[in-house]
């Protein structure tokens, strides 16, 4: 399936969107050759505040509504819609806008719920940001599409295009999900790798990973297959590692094949990825 329809949320609060993201965001969907749906989330906070507003506020802290960092959103969120116009006119590309006022404990069910009917949704990250990687898991397990997420940090030495894949293969349900979704960026690629991370790759482990490059063979996808050795580090470091060696543009890999609270207090290649994308990074669960 072609990606024709991208999911872009726009948040304006506390860290809005930067507008170098957003251009990024504009030149891949032109790339894909894909409108954007946008949904920019503007705070909303009620006026007057209630009398007991401030007994549910952190010890040490006071309310939103009373530090007047609220105050914040509409100027970010004025710059965001008018970077957003800008790049798409300058790159020719078709975009739609919905308006989402919420409180901040809503944002991730706004962002789910404008998220299920696009073909995948684009996420700038923050790196190590606790709060937007709450959302992007809600994403990525609820809404039933796939995430292409990179790094605010690293965008200005972004492809605009994705020519070098490596996938990171298990034979895990989620890794399948994931290249199934990824095929219309596999399928445009100069090269693919696929990867098994392990120190002592069993037969069957060998056998799956020939299998899927067989597998892409029949959707005209010419394909290797690797087993990079842990050595004592993480999965998502030899990820990160074989990427920034290899000049990878996209990562594919299936999110959260354990559960989250494991890949926490475990440090899974999940959360490694996440807490900074390496470079593109296609994610399904």
């Amino acid at each position: 399936m072609a990606i024709k329809d991208i999911f872009l949320p726009l948040v304006s609060y506390p860290n809005p969107t930067p507008i170098v993201a957003i251009e990024k965001c504009v030149a891949i969907a032109s790339y894909m050759g894909a409108n954007i749906s946008a949904t920019a989330v503007e705070l909303e906070v009620p006026t007057p505040a209630g009398p007991f507003t401030g007994a549910f506020a952190m010890e040490g802290t006071a309310p939103i509504e009373e530090t007047g960092e609220h105050q914040k959103s509409p100027p970010n969120f004025k710059r965001m819609l008018e970077g957003l116009e800008a790049a798409a006119k300058s790159s020719n590309v078709a975009y739609t806008l919905t308006l989402a006022p919420c409180v901040p404990e809503d944002i991730a069910a706004v962002l789910v719920s404008q998220s299920r009917l696009r073909d995948l949704s684009l996420i700038p990250v923050k790196d190590h940001n606790g709060g937007q990687e709450n959302v992007i898991d809600s994403l990525l397990l609820e809404s039933g599409r796939p995430v292409l997420l990179f790094s605010e940090q690293l965008v200005n030495r972004l492809s605009n295009s994705f020519d070098h894949v490596a996938i990171a293969w298990d034979h895990s349900a989620q890794a399948a999900r994931t290249v199934a979704d990824a095929l219309p960026f596999l399928q445009n690629a100069k090269s693919v790798r696929v990867l098994t991370a392990t120190d002592k790759a069993t037969s069957a482990e060998r056998e799956s990973g020939a299998s899927l490059v067989k597998h892409l063979a029949k959707h005209g996808i010419v394909a290797s297959f690797g087993v990079p050795k842990i050595g004592g580090s993480s999965i998502g470091k030899v990820l990160e590692a074989y990427v920034k060696a290899n000049k990878i543009d996209l990562l594919v890999m299936g999110a959260y094949r354990h559960s989250r609270l494991r890949e926490f207090v475990m440090g899974g290649a999940t959360y490694t990825i996440l807490g900074h994308p390496p470079c593109w990074v296609l994610m399904s669960h």
